[in-house]
């Protein structure tokens, strides 16, 4: 079964124990450095429009822009092909100019690599949708769906579909491989683009709290209505979470005995994906 391909988020770049008077320099603020930053907040939440787009109000909603900054920088995107406007809609989306530039790195990931066999085991094993979810800032990006066996599946996202950390089984795992600081941070980072999304900022914490004492997340009500979600982390060499596998079914499918045992299938083999990718590290 062959898993769709993505990159690996970037990788933070050690400290130095010693700064000399460059490093000091390139430390300040770089010119245009919080527009860069704003563009890109702008792209990330297009990202999670995906093919429909989103409305300028969304835009500012999501990245908390005024609205004429909002606008400055879609329209400049815009004319760098990066951003593209329906003129039927009036909505923006991310532009053909985007997947254009993905085709300069084709080479499948470590982390797809890694997985592949364990999750296409699993799949057959449980027989229900499985997901693989990658954090990338402050938010969860699909990167993989395997469809199971059994007649009825849920297809709550698709490959390529981003989320705010937070509002999905996968972000909650992830959150709970962090500290209760940066989880928190992240979560009130994200707190203005919840409401898409039927849950709060209390919500996430409470089910983030109750993931690190399980060891899995669970989403009892889906985005999908009438289905539930159950996810484990997958962690790097230093502990913390660099994915999440999920399996997504109807509720009917995960009663409090399957849910555990689910769980338990979850978490091992997101052990086995673990020991693969990090010896090859």
């Amino acid at each position: 079964m062959d898993i769709v391909p993505e990159g690996i988020p970037n990788a933070v770049p050690r400290k130095s124990s010693k700064i000399s008077k460059i490093s000091k320099k390139t430390a300040q603020p770089r010119s245009g450095a919080q527009s860069l930053r704003r563009a890109l907040a702008v792209l990330r939440v297009l990202a999670a429009g995906r093919e429909t787009g989103l409305p300028l109000s969304e835009v500012v909603a999501a990245t908390g822009l005024t609205r004429p900054t909002a606008h400055r920088l879609v329209h400049v995107l815009m004319e760098e092909g990066i951003v593209e406007r329906s003129a039927r809609t009036k909505r923006f989306a991310i532009g053909q100019q985007v997947p254009e530039l993905a085709l300069a790195r084709q080479s499948r990931s470590a982390l797809i690599v890694a997985s592949e066999p364990y999750l296409s085991q699993l799949s057959r094993e449980v027989g229900d949708t499985l997901f693989l979810t990658v954090r990338t800032g402050l938010d969860s990006l699909c990167v993989a769906r395997l469809i199971g066996t059994y007649p009825i599946q849920v297809l709550s996202i698709e490959v390529g579909a981003r989320r705010p950390l937070g509002v999905s089984s996968a972000g909650i795992a992830i959150l709970a491989a962090v500290s209760a600081a940066e989880a928190r941070q992240i979560i009130a980072r994200n707190q203005v683009r919840f409401g898409a999304y039927r849950t709060t900022p209390a919500n996430a914490l409470e089910q983030i709290a109750a993931a690190r004492q399980r060891g899995y997340g669970i989403h009892h009500i889906g985005l999908v209505p009438g289905t539930k979600a159950i996810s484990a982390t997958i962690r790097g060499l230093d502990g913390g979470p660099v994915a999440a596998i999920t399996i997504a079914a109807i509720r009917s499918r995960l009663g409090p005995r399957r849910e555990s045992e689910v769980g338990e299938l979850l978490m091992n083999t997101a052990h086995s994906i673990e020991k693969v990718l990090n010896q090859d590290e």
